[in-house]
């Protein structure tokens, strides 16, 4: 079917910038207007076809408008429809010699429509035709060359191939030219963000939208524009104020036309709330299928009618801010609802919510905030209406947009707040700002927080409040010591995108922190009635004022600012009334009469610098899991045995005054045990060889300590035993099996070495005369011996090198008078010998697997000996 139009390549000229309409629809509107042509009309628009239609009050004068011409000038394809009275019209005569121009000039694709006539009549003008010509030669008889225009131009366009009606259904005849134009507009519009054609109608689109174009591209660079055939579903994820949506609706827009039909649906998730997902499928049918009144009774025939009317058709659909996993069940449950080439577009907060519905990972696309160039522009495109700030506003405009942090939603808010404000009013309201968030932000940004199950809200506050930028190891710990499942808790927020983790640590958005610092502001004016308290000015408030109350369930300083406040003994009279304590975590308070409470709810302590000389004796925490007093002032912890089934680790290191340790009976759960550096400690309680779970035992530069309790069998969980400094422990005594014993320290020049081991410090032994003996060869899993510097230590025990799992070997500054005579290194990675005074050295036998000798670390076992034996 050949249909007039210029050569392809003239499609590429400069005058496709002038496109503003897909159609230009040419009629005469006593015959068609009220019929046919509005019914074409509606089936075009509903396609999302861009259609010119003259305004049907637009007066009709002898000449035909310049708002026509341009208009024609401006379509890419002009459907000229020819009813019984169309010559009749002089208007409708030079529209279309127009129309046969710009198909010559400019590439203008001319379409013609035969309605109820007959393509031989309009060819050699016979029928009523003729009789429109014969009328108009006695009207025009002065101007023939205007008549012989208008019949050149009927015998050009009669001629190009079309649409007969005849006896066809009108509704039939209309899809087929519905479908031809879509056709064509699919070929002649390309998804390539490279193609002309995108970026004219991109540019048109996001005329008024700043900093958009970036994300537009790669997503359809990235995402879709490859996707062929196939049924393609995106997920656009990411926080409260974004612009996912705004990017949806650029994404819609461009390409709507490339479907059979499309559909929007805004706001899912409030719409599904107020009135349920039956009016968003029948949105869903209406707007794809062109009926108005689309009669479904329930959810579930919906979804039928979704199936069975959607599967062959190809669609573009979006689904706005999408929360719950039965929205997407209902409205796009699977992937055969549609036809092929479909593309179904979602938005939401949440990543997991995607991944539930079977959105691959890959096609999960997650915007950036706005680049710091972008972020003005739009910020002073609502204050100012122009991208750069009014003078004597510069500065103070970059604050605010520092302030925002590249978030669109806050920088539309607050320059439309700012807008056509003195100067002064603006320092007030960014001072404000930063102490209580703009509220229309905060309520969107809290609907991601809202949705959260109680556990989850408790872990968001808790990092907004306390945890941002610290370490996800440390953090995690502390949470599921407070009693919180936070490996899901994390999981979730990440997925919600209220949270990130960049380089180890926990990251948010600034504005997200202020929101859930503002969450718990709104609890109650009065501080001392808030759940969580961060602010050195807040506790000092409820010091102060002695309004402390049962509501406070965590705090934590890092610093404070006046400190005569803790003289007056206002602190342990504050935290008598925290009954609901479960976190505290305090850095350098110093209480000189000590305390005389502590919440017995307390799940986690870890006050650096503790100045009483013990816990008090009141304190019974039974669900405490973590106690950390580094730098304290402890001289014990308590008396007698506390029973905390719950404690998982204690942390006593660099207390200097400490002496002795506790009863560990109470403590049975008890997995690591730091005492690094309190080189007064004396005495460790027998009682730590019943520690079945004891992980670690870090005893690192305990100068005073002399003996070790026996480390019996029931040790069975130890791992990392840590000795170094402790320079007058003269023995060890391994009473049993160590079955998981893998890191064996000893010696004195070791710090630098292990100092970055995550679980132990390095340590030393002046005294030590010798290692046991009898039983070493019962340290199954031991991984890691360092011998460093006992210069006592003359020997060895032979049975070390039955260990099979050794890999880590190092020793030196000794006097041993012999190592051993052989040894079979089988996994050995790693070894060290050096500075030895070796008296004897019997003959060195050293096996590998293949029983030659193998380089590790650079050291061959050849030369090893040889260093060993000068």
């Amino acid at each position: 079917m050949r249909i007039g139009g210029a050569p392809t390549s003239s499609l590429d000229s400069s005058s496709t910038a002038q496109w503003k309409y897909d159609v230009f629809l040419s009629f005469r509107g006593i015959d068609t207007r009220r019929s046919f042509t509005d019914h074409l009309y509606a089936a075009l628009k509903q396609k999302g076809i861009f259609t010119f239609r003259d305004n049907e009050e637009l007066e009709r004068g002898k000449y035909i408008s310049m708002e026509l011409l341009k208009a024609i000038e401006e379509s890419r394809f002009a459907i000229v429809i020819f009813s019984k009275s169309y010559a009749f019209s002089t208007w409708c005569l030079d529209e279309l010699a127009k129309i046969v121009k710009c198909m010559k000039e400019i590439g203008l694709t001319v379409l013609p429509i035969f309605y109820d006539v007959d393509p031989c009549d309009v060819r050699k003008q016979m029928g009523t035709f003729g009789q429109a010509f014969n009328e108009h030669a006695e009207r025009f008889k002065e101007n023939m060359e205007k008549i012989e225009t208008w019949r050149s131009a009927l015998r050009e366009v009669a001629n190009l191939s079309g649409w007969h009606l005849q006896d066809r259904y009108e509704s039939e005849f209309i899809q087929d030219i519905v479908g031809l134009i879509l056709h064509k507009l699919h070929v002649k519009f390309s998804v390539n963000p490279n193609s002309f054609t995108y970026k004219q109608k991109k540019e048109s689109i996001t005329k008024n939208l700043v900093g958009i174009n970036f994300s537009v591209d790669e997503l359809i660079t990235s995402y879709l524009h490859l996707h062929g055939n196939n049924v393609y579903m995106l997920g656009i994820c990411g926080m409260g104020g974004l612009g996912k949506t705004t990017l949806a609706r650029v994404v819609y827009d461009m390409c709507s036309n490339h479907f059979e039909g499309s559909s929007f649906i805004a706001n899912v998730r409030e719409a599904s709330e107020k009135n349920g997902l039956l009016p968003l499928q029948k949105q869903l049918l209406g707007q794809i299928l062109g009926e108005r009144n689309i009669d479904i009774w329930d959810v579930y025939e919906g979804v039928n009618m979704i199936k069975n009317r959607l599967h062959q058709k190809k669609v573009l659909l979006v689904l706005d801010d999408v929360n719950q996993l039965d929205q997407l069940e209902n409205l796009v449950g699977e992937h055969e609802w549609f036809g092929l080439g479909s593309w179904i577009i979602i938005t939401t907060r949440d990543k997991h919510l995607l991944v539930q519905h079977g959105v691959d990972q890959d096609n999960i696309y997650c915007p950036n905030t706005l680049i710091d160039q972008d972020a003005l522009k739009l910020f002073c495109s609502k204050a100012f209406k122009k991208e750069r700030p009014k003078e004597g506003f510069v500065n103070i405009s970059y604050s605010v947009v520092n302030y925002a942090k590249g978030l669109p939603l806050a920088l539309i808010i607050l320059g439309s707040f700012l807008a056509g404000r003195r100067i002064d009013v603006w320092k007030s309201a960014l001072q404000s700002l930063k102490k209580i968030p703009k509220r229309e932000i905060v309520d969107i940004l809290k609907v991601s927080y809202d949705g959260l199950e109680d556990m989850v809200k408790e872990i968001f506050l808790d990092i907004a409040c306390f945890f941002r930028g610290e370490m996800k190891y440390r953090v995690m710990e502390i949470l599921e010591n407070c009693g919180f499942d936070a490996a899901i808790g994390i999981s979730v927020l990440m997925d919600k995108s209220l949270i990130t983790i960049e380089v180890g640590q926990f990251q948010m958005h600034d504005l997200l922190q202020e929101m859930g610092r503002e969450i718990i502001h709104r609890e109650s004016v009065e501080p001392g009635k808030r759940s969580r308290l961060w602010l050195c000015e807040d506790l000092l408030h409820v010091l102060t004022n002695n309004t402390a109350t049962e509501a406070i369930q965590a705090i934590i300083l890092k610093s404070f600012g006046d400190k005569r406040v803790w003289n007056y003994g206002a602190f342990p009279k504050a935290l008598s009334k925290m009954y609901n304590l479960r976190l505290l975590i305090i850095n350098g308070v110093h209480i000189p009469k000590g305390l005389n409470y502590l919440s017995n709810n307390l799940r986690h302590l870890d006050w650096d610098c503790y100045s009483s000389k013990c816990l008090p004796s009141s304190f019974q925490p039974e669900k405490l899991v973590g106690l950390t007093l580094q730098w304290s002032e402890i001289e014990y912890l308590w008396e007698g045995i506390k029973y905390l089934d719950k404690l998982k680790f204690i942390d006593l290191r660099f207390s200097k005054k400490l002496i002795w340790t506790p009863e560990f009976s109470g403590c049975p759960s008890l997995e690591r045990l730091y005492l690094g550096d309190c080189y007064n400690l004396v005495k460790i309680h027998p009682s730590i060889g019943k520690l079945s779970r004891l992980i670690v035992l870090d005893l690192g530069f305990c100068d005073s300590l002399i003996n070790l309790p026996s480390m019996s069998s029931k040790m069975e969980s130890l791992e990392v035993l840590n000795l170094y400094g402790c320079s007058k422990l003269k023995e060890i005594e391994f009473e049993g099996i160590l079955k998981s014993l893998s890191i064996l320290y000893l010696g004195e020049y070791a710090f630098h070495c292990f100092i970055t081991h995550p679980l132990l410090d390095p340590f030393d032994s002046q005294d030590l005369k010798c290692l046991p003996t009898n039983n070493f060869s019962s340290l199954r899993s031991l991984e890691n011996l360092c011998v460093f510097g006992p210069p006592k230590l003359a020997k060895l025990p032979e049975k070390l090198w039955e260990s099979k799992r050794l890999t880590d070997f190092e020793f030196s500054g000794n006097v041993m008078r012999e190592i051993c005579h052989t040894f079979h290194y089988r996994s050995l990675f790693h070894y060290s010998v050096r500075n030895l005074r070796i008296f004897q050295l019997f003959k060195l036998e050293v096996y590998g697997f293949d029983g030659s000798a193998q380089q590790r670390s650079g050291i061959t076992l050849q030369s090893l000996a040889w260093q060993m034996q000068s």
